[in-house]
């Protein structure tokens, strides 16, 4: 970089060969924000602006039939029931934030854009598809990572702590937003990098080769010193578009587990002879179904949808191809498929632990994970004890 200063707290301007980009940091939750983004691309009136936006998320925020026209099933039998509960729920914190302090989150990308159109400048989607994104940083975490990441993001919805105005401005300080992601990598340094640290390398790409001489970049402020560190490099941005592949060892493990516990029950036959197999099928059905079941139950799904999960469980987990939380989210589906109704009260039901209970689509997404979690445990639980009692 041949130069860069600091303009003021929130903007930096950087002389690159023979472009200038202002790079503006905001609070995604800040009325100050957006009324910043407003001022700099009216006063620097440039070529192009970059917003922190891929285009799944410009399409739910300005196409609002999006989620109007979401098919349910099709999302739960293409097995993206997780990444769009994911959504939701980060969605939700981001709201709740936003309705504390009487801002829609994300309105300094959206003023930035209505600003850009309104100058005539090319407004450039810069941020990495947030599938892509949750794809990477669930895909690198291990099962009990994952878990904790659920209980974080759950923590923060629900919480009842009181968030001002005041502590959102905090955020575009340097040092405590460097304090705050420290914070982060120390329980779970892989979801910064994928969050946080791939996320600015693709946003400095993008930014710097945005059409124009003259660049206005609006970014949350935690990614600002990241793009300014990987401006003046060179990256291929394949590598981070990625989906991880699933490693062998995994793919091995789910198929090993089905063929080891058929390979109990022959045993089972073979050595206790037929009351020892009625018991093993017993254990199987038993642990196995039940926990699913109650996964399915803990949704507050309907009785049907229960039965169908306890059905289902015991043959889905002999067969990698299918879970028990597909046949339970279908069957769920099948019994109250979501109106149109029911999909525009998303974005104020999901705030509430209630409202995600409640609303059909959330319900639908719910029962598909935790129908599926108790089936998992319920296959180690009951593999184990058809085990145990095998050997001894």
């Amino acid at each position: 970089m041949e130069h860069v200063e600091y303009l003021n707290d929130y903007l930096v301007h950087v002389k690159l060969e023979q472009k200038d980009i202002y790079i503006l940091g905001t609070a995604h939750v800040s009325k100050e924000s957006v009324k910043q983004v407003r001022e700099c691309i009216e006063d620097i009136r440039p070529d192009s602006v970059c917003v922190e936006l891929c285009q799944s998320r410009f399409d739910s925020i300005f196409n609002e039939k999006k989620w109007k026209d979401m098919d349910i099933v099709k999302v739960v039998k293409e097995n993206k029931a997780f990444y769009l509960l994911m959504q939701l729920m980060l969605s939700s914190f981001y709201k709740k934030i936003g309705d504390k302090l009487g801002v829609q989150p994300g309105s300094d990308m959206i003023e930035g854009v209505r600003a850009a159109q309104d100058i005539g400048a090319e407004v450039v989607l810069a941020d990495r598809d947030v599938n892509i994104t949750l794809k990477r940083v669930w895909g690198y975490l291990s099962f009990f990572k994952k878990m904790k990441l659920i209980w974080l993001i759950f923590g923060g919805i629900f919480s009842s702590e009181e968030i001002t105005e005041k502590d959102i401005e905090k955020l575009k300080q340097r040092d405590q937003l460097q304090i705050a992601l420290e914070e982060v990598a120390k329980h779970l340094p892989e979801v910064k990098e994928r969050l946080i640290d791939e996320r600015d390398i693709y946003l400095a790409e993008k930014i710097k080769s945005a059409p124009g001489k003259k660049i206005v970049a609006v970014v949350g402020a935690g990614h600002v010193k990241g793009i300014l560190e990987n401006l003046s490099k060179n990256h291929d941005l394949s590598n981070l578009v990625r989906v991880p592949p699933k490693s062998k060892i995994a793919q091995a493990i789910k198929w090993a587990i089905p063929i080891l516990i058929l390979g109990l029950l022959v045993m089972g036959f073979v050595k206790g002879g037929r009351q020892f197999s009625i018991e093993s099928l017993s254990i199987w059905f038993g642990i196995n179904g039940t926990l699913s079941a109650l996964g399915a139950a803990l949704a507050l799904a309907h009785p049907i949808t229960i039965l169908s999960a306890f059905l289902a469980a015991p043959i889905t987990s002999l067969n990698p191809m299918i879970a028990a939380g597909w046949v339970a989210g279908l069957v769920q589906a099948w019994i109250r498929k979501p109106k149109v109704a029911d999909i525009e009260k998303l974005p104020e039901e999901i705030l509430s632990f209630k409202g995600f209970l409640t609303n059909p689509v959330t319900k639908i997404l719910l029962v598909v994970a935790l129908s599926n979690l108790g089936s998992a445990i319920g296959t180690f639980l009951a593999g184990s004890l058809i085990a145990s009692k095998l050997f001894t």
